[in-house]
């Protein structure tokens, strides 16, 4: 597994002048939401606000990571609360967030993410990984479905609406709040490196139905260029997190400069240890809204959940050769976790607690 092709993808809370909200996490999981350009309906996973009730549960918890707790249909707070939409990574899953999305909740931020077709844990194939126009039809469908149902209706604010994704969810979000690629400069640059998502496009395995599959190449000037170079811009967003966002190198400098909203950009590393696959700095540069951080002593694989005792060993006999469970420096995964949050919250207090 190459760093672009894992468990990935984010957002985080936000502090409100006022004391925290929920008295619990709710959350519902796997909702369906329809999504016309698919085909099929989307798994949704949703954490929201909530008055003590429901069933406890333990999201995103398996043999390797560590889950969060919840509560499965507790009683919904009356809202209106902003409404933080999240992606998560290339061969990732949204359950792998939870230990962000559940902080957001706390925070009095209503919270849903699919599980992008194509490109999720189980169901994922270098083919499909630079479509990024079929991961902002998806996010746009969550809008449109959660804005639509009357019981949301007082709980969202539909006002208030941010996105924060990571690794591949991270160029979805630039996508859906304004930026074009182009797919000859991102063709040209796979020419060239030959690591993480341009290691997996030259192809040899990916996942259909949760079974290894062989995959061909993938020749990225084949791509639908029209597709590809489109403006998938949803003006409902007013806010964009970007963690370590893949297809960097891919961005046109115009259409960064023309995005009105904040853009708040996280690198994990420290300056010269950040691949170019996902470094930002020139990107928040771009963007007349942009800010930029770093979160040293931390890499890629940090924002995945916290592993359990042994989880390393255990990803040891499924082939998985990348340290998954080790971070950079001499730093606990649950430390950059809180700097993570710290920063994210900040941002997202800045940029949506005020529009009301």
């Amino acid at each position: 597994m190459n760093l672009f092709h894992l468990f990935c993808s984010v957002v985080i809370p936000v502090t409100f002048a006022v004391p925290c909200l929920a008295a619990e996490v709710g959350v519902l999981r796997e909702i369906s939401v329809p999504a016309p350009e698919r085909a099929r309906d989307l798994a949704v996973t949703v954490w929201y606000p909530a008055e003590a009730g429901g069933e406890p549960v333990l999201v995103g918890d398996n043999k390797i990571f560590k889950g969060s707790s919840a509560f499965h249909n507790a009683p919904m707070i009356k809202g209106p609360f902003p409404l933080v939409l999240m992606s998560h990574g290339s061969g990732g899953r949204i359950e792998g967030m939870t230990w962000l999305a559940t902080e957001l909740a706390k925070a009095g931020f209503v919270v849903a993410g699919p599980n992008h077709p194509g490109t999720t844990s189980g169901d994922s194939t270098p083919a499909d990984t630079p479509k990024l126009w079929e991961r902002t039809q998806d996010l746009s469908a969550v809008i449109d479905a959660l804005t639509a149902k009357p019981d949301w209706k007082s709980v969202i604010d539909a006002n208030r609406i941010g996105v924060v994704g990571f690794s591949l969810g991270g160029a979805a979000a630039m996508e859906i709040a304004g930026a074009r690629a182009n797919l000859e400069a991102f063709a040209r640059y796979c020419d060239t490196y030959t690591k993480w998502d341009c290691a997996w496009f030259a192809g040899g395995k990916g996942y259909i139905n949760d079974e290894p599959v062989k995959v061909d190449k993938v020749d990225l000037r084949t791509l639908d260029k029209v597709r590809f170079e489109q403006s998938n811009l949803d003006r409902r967003i007013r806010s964009a997190v970007l963690v370590d966002p893949g297809l960097a190198q891919a961005f046109e400098a115009e259409s960064l400069k023309e995005i009105a909203i904040p853009m708040s950009f996280i690198n994990l590393g420290s300056t010269g240890t950040i691949p170019e696959a996902v470094i930002a700095d020139r990107l928040a540069a771009l963007s007349p809204k942009g800010s930029y951080a770093t979160v040293t002593d931390a890499d890629h694989f940090s924002f995945l959940p916290e592993c359990k005792q042994g989880g390393a060993e255990l990803l040891k006999t499924f082939g998985e050769v990348d340290p998954i469970c080790s971070d950079s420096g001499s730093r606990s995964r649950a430390d950059i976790h809180a700097e993570l949050t710290r920063l994210i919250q900040d941002a997202l207090q800045k940029t949506l607690k005020d529009h009301q």
